[in-house]
Formats: structure tokens, C-alpha cells, sequence
């Protein structure tokens, strides 16, 4: 009798019966929109990364329309990132009536190249909006240089990187303290932490985070909690445009006991991302390598191909072993919807990054992934490779 191999995802949420349980405690306190729940996960939030200031939102889309906003974004502005990141990081420029304008990865990464950033700035140029791709920290340090000397704002896209670290004047900090102006963070079920959806921004300036409470909730003047503990009657006013950017409570919960389980699930992510480079270090992949000044939460592991090796093909031999893979990061200059002129503006080459995306996989990496299943990932690749070599031993080179 055939014994089925159950499969293995690409990623799979950490989530248990304390997380039930705080569903269970909103549910029975009858508050379940935005409340008690999302102010105590934003005070717990904000002070594990080091922030003066934390707001929940919907999710991490909502977070960069608003810190875009915050900082001034608007029509006819420039704001600079990368095109290899999310299509979500530009589709918030544009929401902006801005214009995303795009520079190259790294050589040896996936983050943006600050060599590149000062080329691209013009007099339309608002905001630099920084991604720390796959939860490995861009080179921030370098970045906020380039802000400060041109008097440039520098947004966080840090969707992947709740509890990734940096060494900043000689002292490991999280990612979101912030060291730039504002930091994005996202709650999705592919992320370290998840609220089911979800999103957090992160900022030192109490004016920043007054816009973003006001503008969450439809620029409404008196917040819900405010107006049902008064003992008196309170009319709210709407002075200006504001959207529904509200997390629930429930959300809340999951995400507060989320937040007490990082640790742990960090260091567990930080042993699998270990064992996966000892034991992929013979095979010919381009392995992922943290900079001395940075500690990856390792959100994903995403490995380069070798030469002349087909991306679909290494991805479709998993696949039918029951390991689940995604391709390399988009580029989003390469999507329909960016096709236009007037959709962004391209300022270097990126033949790095449609590079990475045609080159590159991400092979699953979770909590709760075990010592066998990471095996059977190693030793999949292993077989592929030694067949491949074997007909043409130009493969790896």
C-alpha cells in the first residue's frame, strides 16, 4: 500500500490555542472593530521595536499610502524604490498620484542599491521608500545619509522584516525603532507575525501619528473608544478626507499573542535558515548572506539558480515531490499594469533585478518546519542536480 507524503509549503502561519483563546476573550467582551485590543497590541508593538509611536491599520498597503501621505507624497511627485519588491510598494506611490521611480538591487542582494539612489533624484523627488526585502535589512545606514544631505524623507517598507535587526552605532536594533522617518510593517499569513491581515506603522514624530489615527478612521475627530466612555454626549466632526484603515480587535489579539511568540520563532527561522546553507553549500545555489550589520528574521529563504539552469522546471520537479516553491520576487516594471510611460519612471537598468526573478526560488521555510522536511527539500535539489550535471556538466560552473 502507497503511504502519501503529506506536502510541504512554501510558508505556513504559526498559530495555536492561545491565539484561539484570545479570539475567544474579544468575542465575549463584545468589542470586536477597533479598540482596547488594537491600542494595547500597538503599545506592546511599539515598545518591542523601539518606537515612540505604533498605529495598527488594515494591512501594510494602507501603511505605505498613509506614511507616503504623512510625509507630503502627492501629485506629480517622485517617489524612488525598487521595482523587484511586491507590485503593493508602487501601487501606494500611485494611489499618491505620484510617480515610482525605480533603481536597481544590489549585486549581492535583493535589497535596493544605495549607489544608485542619488542618480535618481530630481527636484520632483518627495520620499525614498526603502524595502527590506524578505526580511533582510537594506543598507539603511547608507540610505538615510542620502535622505539627510538632500532633505528626503526615507519610508520603511519593512511588510517582511517584524523583528529583523540592525547594528547601529555599535548597538543591535529592531527594525521599525524607526531609523528612518516611518516604518511599514504587514501581518499576512506568509509573515513572521500574522494577524490574518493586517498592518502596523511605526514612527518618532507624535505629529505623524496623529495624521495616521485621524486619516485610519475616516478623518473622524473622536475616536469610538473616546466617544462611548464619555458620559456625555459627543458629536464627531470630519474636517478632511480619511479612509477605512482600521484593524479589528480581533486581529489585535492574534497579533499581541504573536508578538510574545517571536522570539522563539525567530531563532527557530534563524536554525532552518542555518541548516539550509550547510547543507545547500555543495549544489551550486547562490546562497543568502547577511551583512555584518544585519540579522534577518528570515522571512524567506530565497536561493540563485545555477547557470543555465530553468527556474520552472527546478520548481515543477518539487511540485511533484509535494514541495511547494514561488519564484523569485516580481519586478513590477514588467507587470501589464505598469507598462505605460506614465507609470513610473525607470532611472538605472535593472537587469539585476529581472535577473533575480527569473533566477531565483524560494524554498519553504517556517516555524514548526522539521529537521525531515528540510531533508527532503536538500535532498530533492541534490538528486536534480546530480542528474542535470550528469547531461550536461556546464550546468554548474
Amino acid at each position: 500500500m502507497n503511504v502519501s507524503v503529506p506536502n510541504i509549503p512554501v510558508a505556513r502561519p504559526a498559530l495555536g490555542d492561545e491565539e484561539a483563546e484570545a479570539l475567544r476573550r474579544v468575542i465575549q467582551s463584545g468589542w470586536v472593530t477597533q479598540g482596547p485590543e488594537v491600542a494595547a497590541f500597538e503599545s506592546e508593538f511599539a515598545a518591542f521595536v523601539g518606537a515612540d509611536h505604533a498605529c495598527a491599520v488594515s494591512n501594510c498597503t494602507t501603511a505605505l499610502h498613509l506614511a507616503l501621505k504623512a510625509v507630503g507624497v502627492a501629485a506629480g511627485d517622485e517617489v524612488i524604490t525598487v521595482s523587484h519588491t511586491f507590485i503593493a510598494t508602487a501601487n501606494a506611490i500611485r494611489y499618491c498620484d505620484a510617480l515610482p521611480v525605480f533603481v536597481d538591487i544590489e549585486a549581492d542582494g535583493f535589497n535596493i542599491d544605495p549607489k544608485l539612489i542619488e542618480a535618481a533624484i530630481t527636484s520632483r523627488t518627495r520620499a525614498i521608500l526603502c524595502v527590506h526585502q524578505l526580511g533582510m535589512p537594506c543598507d539603511l545606514r547608507a540610505i538615510i545619509d542620502i535622505g539627510k544631505r538632500h532633505s528626503i524623507p526615507v519610508i520603511e517598507d519593512a511588510a517582511c522584516a517584524t523583528g529583523s535587526e540592525v547594528l547601529w552605532d555599535g548597538q543591535w536594533e529592531k527594525i521599525g525603532k524607526p531609523h528612518g522617518d516611518i516604518a511599514c510593517f504587514s501581518f499576512h499569513p506568509r509573515k513572521v507575525v500574522t494577524t490574518g491581515d493586517g498592518g502596523m506603522l511605526t514612527t518618532s514624530s507624535p505629529e505623524f501619528a496623529r495624521k495616521f489615527r485621524l486619516w485610519r478612521q475616516h478623518g473622524m475627530s473622536v475616536t469610538d473608544t473616546t466617544r462611548h466612555g464619555s458620559r456625555q454626549v459627543i458629536f464627531e466632526d470630519y474636517d478632511e478626507l480619511g479612509y477605512n484603515y482600521r484593524m479589528t480587535d480581533l486581529q489585535a489579539a492574534i497579533g499581541r499573542e504573536q508578538l510574545r511568540r517571536l522570539p522563539g520563532l525567530i531563532k527557530e527561522r534563524r536554525q532552518l535558515a542555518e541548516a539550509y546553507c550547510e547543507q545547500l553549500s555543495t549544489l551550486g545555489l547562490s546562497l543568502p548572506v547577511e551583512p555584518r550589520w544585519a540579522r534577518s528574521n528570515w522571512q524567506s529563504f530565497c536561493v540563485g539558480l545555477p547557470s543555465r539552469t530553468d527556474q520552472r522546471t527546478v520548481m515543477q520537479m518539487l511540485l511533484d515531490q509535494g514541495i511547494s516553491t514561488r519564484r523569485g520576487i516580481m519586478n513590477i516594471h514588467l507587470e501589464k499594469a505598469y507598462r505605460s510611460q506614465n507609470s513610473h519612471r525607470t532611472a538605472t537598468r535593472l537587469s539585476r533585478s529581472v535577473s533575480a526573478q527569473e533566477k531565483t526560488i524560494i524554498l519553504p521555510l517556517f516555524a514548526g518546519m522539521t529537521d525531515v522536511e528540510l531533508s527532503r527539500v536538500v535532498d530533492a535539489l541534490r538528486q536534480y542536480f546530480a542528474m542535470t550535471v550528469a547531461d550536461d556538466p556546464l550546468v554548474i560552473s
